[in-house]
């Protein structure tokens, strides 16, 4: 998993919401009902628990987010075992991640995009919808058992609901996952908390605390410098506390948040908790508790400073804990020991925010024509949402990459590693088999996604888990024409937003001018967009009923 892969669990539902109005499937597509001719090689009895098997060898193009860290490889065990099982053969169109996102749009816009666009987070599918380019596979989910399965068992139907747009469909197979998980939390040189008698903080005020211990401790130093802030500063620090403190910034900012007391969403940047929020990071700074940097530095400057003993607390999710920062630190400081803790905790209480919902695939146009269409949609529907499917994309084969132990539990065999979990293996899962390669390893059960947890990190799940989960903020698909004007607010109000956040965190503007702030954010159109997303949410309830 990448860093920022989890980062799309916290999005905002205006980044899902922003909709087109029903759209033309184009290009002589047939009707969803109307499968004739489309149904060669499938099978006639596809249903829940089914491994699906082709009638004959087929071939079905893929998009590929080759990541650096685990580069494709054409041998991958992974490649052959799917074909193995089930006849098809995935022909990939490789793309570097560090340009995923874009050479997507591209490949998509230039109408040579391949079948299957896997590693889609939901909202990413709007720019394709209006031209009809993608698919509404709302409308064929009755092709996929597995999927229609977990969607009920998991009561998931509420949280597919904001996905739809404003012609009552969606366009994204999303990975599904049982329950909410967070990963992003705060990492702390437990060591340095020890030898100076402090206890790990559990809320923010008490975070506050220990770092101005460390400051005294370290008084040349800051005690936190942090990362992840390009290309949104502040993008999980802001995130964590956005959702402590009842409102949303960082990677989860949007301009309209969602009020259940009021029934109604209404300004970010202008609600309350958004002041409190930049207050308290702005106390962190001016008492040179928070490197200035953190937000402006690259990743690689805040690690260093964090691995070398300049810093003490930095953003974390589990892999990096793992895989940078414990083997970093143990080269640079033996003896130094370092932990994720759970997210601490503000005025909203113990809650958690996220969805449920993963990054999943789209499906092109042209792919409903195909003669094998109904066949590919079953095996998409194994590959990604059979236990069978999701276990081989995670965990690989039994006997060469796993075991499982009389108790079921997984266990990887003693040549394989994966983050750690087996130090004296000598082959990746992910480099060496292509398990766990971020294009299909998404979703499942609880108990599957614990299954590659350490015992430390069932620790900290179990811990954010006792919380209560926050309702999913209802959805406000826009029409075109409203998207079209929803344009002409939303990313400047949201450039703004972050502009100012970043003055006032850092003391630039001082927080006596929070009312002049919040008139500049209605003047710029926010109350426009407000207006307008209100109107598309009571629109939506109406349909609803």
């Amino acid at each position: 998993m990448s860093e920022l892969s989890r980062r799309s669990m916290l999005f905002g539902v205006g980044a899902v919401a922003l909709g087109l109005a029903g759209c033309s499937t184009g290009g002589g597509t047939k009707k969803a009902s109307d499968l004739s001719g489309n149904s060669a090689d499938s099978m006639t009895a596809y249903a829940v628990g089914d491994r699906f098997k082709a009638g004959k060898p087929l071939t079905f193009t893929t998009l590929y987010d080759d990541n650096t860290n685990y580069p494709y490889n054409k041998d991958w065990l992974f490649w052959s075992e799917v074909s193995k099982r089930t006849g098809v053969t995935l022909n990939p169109t490789i793309v570097p991640y560090s340009d995923y996102e874009t050479k997507r749009s591209v490949i998509i816009g230039a109408g040579s995009a391949p079948s299957i666009i896997p590693k889609t987070y939901p909202g990413q599918e709007v720019p394709f919808i209006a031209s009809g380019a993608i698919l509404p596979v709302s409308d064929y989910t009755d092709l996929m058992p597995n999927f229609k399965d977990k969607v009920a068992k998991w009561n998931l139907e509420g949280d597919l609901d904001a996905l739809r747009q404003d012609d009552g469909k969606y366009y994204v197979l999303p990975g599904l996952h049982q329950d909410v998980w967070p990963d992003y939390s705060l990492a702390v040189r437990t060591d340095v908390l020890q030898k100076l008698g402090l206890q790990t903080p559990t809320t923010w005020d008490e975070l506050h605390t220990v770092l101005k211990a460390m400051k005294a401790a370290h008084p040349d130093s800051y005690p936190m410098s942090d990362r992840w802030s390009i290309p949104t500063p502040g993008g999980n620090l802001l995130n964590l506390l956005g959702q402590s403190y009842g409102t949303a910034g960082g990677w989860g900012y949007n301009n309209a948040t969602w009020d259940p007391n009021a029934g109604q969403f209404v300004l970010t940047a202008g609600m309350d908790q958004y002041k409190q929020m930049l207050q308290y990071v702005n106390t962190l700074v001016q008492e040179k508790l928070l490197d200035p940097e953190s937000f402006t530095q690259t990743d690689d400057q805040a690690k260093a400073k964090f691995t070398s003993g300049k810093s003490f607390v930095i953003s974390t999710n589990a892999q990096e804990l793992v895989n940078t920062y414990r083997p970093a630190l143990a080269t640079t400081i033996p003896g130094a020991t370092v932990v994720k803790i759970p997210v601490p905790m503000g005025p909203a209480g113990a809650t958690k925010m996220g969805s449920r919902l993963e990054n999943g695939l789209m499906i092109t146009k042209n792919a409903r024509n195909s003669p094998d269409f109904v066949a590919m949609m079953q095996f998409i529907d194994w590959l990604w949402y059979s236990d069978e499917g999701e276990v081989l994309a995670k965990w690989g084969v039994e006997g060469v990459t796993y075991t499982v132990d009389p108790a079921g539990d997984y266990r990887f065999t003693p040549d394989v590693n994966y983050v750690g979990l087996n130090p004296k293996g000598t082959k990746n899962l992910q480099k060496d088999f292509g398990f766990m390669n971020g294009n299909f390893a998404y979703g499942g059960a609880t108990k599957l996604l614990d299954s590659m947890f350490s015992a430390e990190e069932l620790v900290f799940q179990k811990a954010m888990g006792a919380r209560k989960t926050l309702a999913v903020p209802p959805p406000y698909p826009l029409t075109e024409d409203e998207r079209q004007q929803s344009t002409l607010w939303d990313t400047p109000l949201k450039d703004y937003v972050t502009q100012q956040t970043l003055k006032f965190v850092l003391g630039d503007r001082p927080l006596s001018q929070w009312d002049a702030f919040v008139g500049e954010v209605k003047s710029k159109g926010g109350t426009s967009y407000l207006n307008l997303v209100n109107k598309a949410y009571q629109r939506y309830k109406g349909k609803k009923g």
